[in-house]
């Protein structure tokens, strides 16, 4: 697509979702947070603890790829302030396809990951309240955390900021007294070997990270919401970057009290982990209470997040004619109704297909590759970025910043790029079956559309008195 077709797509867009920008820069921080900080925070150290603390190191080289991923999407949000984000930068620069495969990919990953979070509430509230492993109450459950925050985005995208700044603050002050109240408490013998894999270093950073990357995505939540940012030239950028290193920093200080304060035996075969490192510090076991708590608002405030960039992203590909027409269609409160309806069915079925046929099901699979379908989006971005500097912005800007942005796109699409290597040749294989199973659509989409403006054009040549028009000039 050529620049004066961004434009145009940018005036258009701007237009109709100018009157309802109702996330601030605290709202937009609490976006970012809040998707980061999902229920993953509660299981991670226990998930990474095999690998030893290497996992510490894979931490460290994920929050400088999440900020650079939060700065690209900074300066890519200059250029387009627009709802869809990481489908508008491919689609601006490479074409309608790239920019339906980015929609595609990320949308797949939304509504898989938002089945996922709803299915790991069910351990949580199991501490409240037992289920007895009981799957239909499990289910039930489940349901229920996924229906509760689409009502809150039926309301409108007000009420979704609102919740968003009440349950980051909820999960967030919380998980920071452990990550530094539980400093004090750490004994450095709990840490355990620096490689307990039996890998290399390199592989064993790699695999970790690979696990690590799930707790990072969202990073780029600003982005797709920012045709509902106020001053998103400047908000988008500032909101992403906060959140992101708001994020890192629970999560590193979190792991790092976690692996002190509970013993690396203990630690790989914990299914509270955060619940033993609070028992470790009060010498108690109200722990596994109050984190199950925590978790609950943490996962429901995360899928409320989540729920609404699952409809944004399809929203503007829709309003292109790159998804079915009613994810295009805009409810009362401002939020595309169509599409919230269209995750929470899908992630109803995900999570009906987790209760009724067992742990390796299908549903299992796909959440193994959602490290794959955030990436793609990732990887297009960049790559998006770096054709716009090299097509010819240097020419506005100096040569100082115009070396920082060629650094951060490329040290982008490397950060992207290295993470689907490392999510395995499993992942990789099935998210590339994934997402091309996605082709069919778009050549479906993009041939009744030509044949509709084909079917105009002849019925405009035929009309009565138009060669006429033609000829004298009318």
């Amino acid at each position: 697509m050529t620049a004066p077709s961004t434009t145009e797509a940018s005036d258009t867009e701007a237009k109709p979702t100018s009157p309802r920008r109702t996330f601030g820069l605290t709202a937009a921080t609490a976006l970012v947070m809040g998707n980061i900080i999902g229920g993953g925070i509660f299981a991670l150290p226990a998930t990474v603890a095999p690998y030893g603390t290497v996992s510490l190191l894979a931490f460290l080289v994920l929050s400088v790829g999440a900020v650079l991923l939060a700065l690209l999407f900074g300066k890519l949000a200059r250029r387009s302030p627009v709802t869809g984000g990481l489908y508008v930068y491919p689609r601006d620069a490479f074409g309608e396809f790239a920019g339906f495969l980015s929609a595609w990919s990320y949308w797949t990953m939304c509504w898989v990951s938002i089945a996922a979070l709803a299915v790991a509430v069910v351990g949580y509230v199991d501490v409240l309240i037992p289920l007895h492993g009981n799957h239909a109450l499990e289910a039930v459950v489940a349901l229920a955390a996924l229906w509760l925050p689409a009502a809150a985005n039926f309301a409108g995208t007000r009420a979704v900021g609102a919740v968003q700044v009440i349950s980051t603050i909820l999960k967030f002050v919380p998980l920071l007294l452990v990550a530094t109240v539980g400093l004090f408490f750490v004994d450095a013998d709990n840490f355990g070997p620096f490689n307990a894999s039996g890998q290399s270093v390199s592989g064993a950073l790699a695999a970790s990270a690979a696990l690590l990357l799930y707790s990072f995505l969202g990073v780029e939540s600003a982005a797709v919401s920012a045709g509902e940012v106020r001053d998103p030239e400047r908000t988008v950028g500032r909101a992403s970057v906060l959140g992101t290193l708001a994020s890192a920093l629970v999560y590193i200080l979190g792991t790092v009290a976690v692996f002190g304060l509970v013993p690396h035996d203990r630690l790989v075969d914990s299914g509270a982990p955060f619940a033993d490192a609070v028992n470790a510090i009060t010498g108690g076991t109200w722990g596994g209470t109050a984190i199950a708590l925590v978790a609950v608002a943490s996962i429901v405030g995360c899928l409320n997040g989540w729920i609404l960039l699952a409809a944004q992203m399809p929203y503007a590909a829709a309003r292109d004619g790159l998804f079915p027409t009613p994810f295009a269609r805009v409810g009362k409160g401002g939020v595309p109704g169509f599409g919230i309806w269209a995750c929470a069915v899908l992630g109803t079925i995900l999570i009906a297909l987790n209760y009724t046929a067992g742990p390796d099901t299908t549903f299992r699979v796909l959440v193994l590759i959602t490290t794959f379908t955030g990436c793609v989006p990732y990887l297009l971005s960049a790559a998006a970025q770096l054709y716009w500097l090299a097509k010819g912005s240097r020419a506005h800007i100096s040569p100082a910043r115009l070396v920082r942005d060629l650094l951060v796109a490329a040290l982008s699409f490397a950060f992207a790029f290295w993470l689907i290597a490392g999510a395995g040749y499993a992942a990789v294989y099935q998210g590339v079956l994934f997402l091309f199973a996605g082709i069919p659509v778009y050549v479906w989409l993009r041939g009744r559309r030509e044949a509709k403006e084909l079917g105009e054009t002849r019925q405009a040549d035929s009309e009565p008195g138009a060669a006429c028009q033609a000829s004298t000039g009318r």
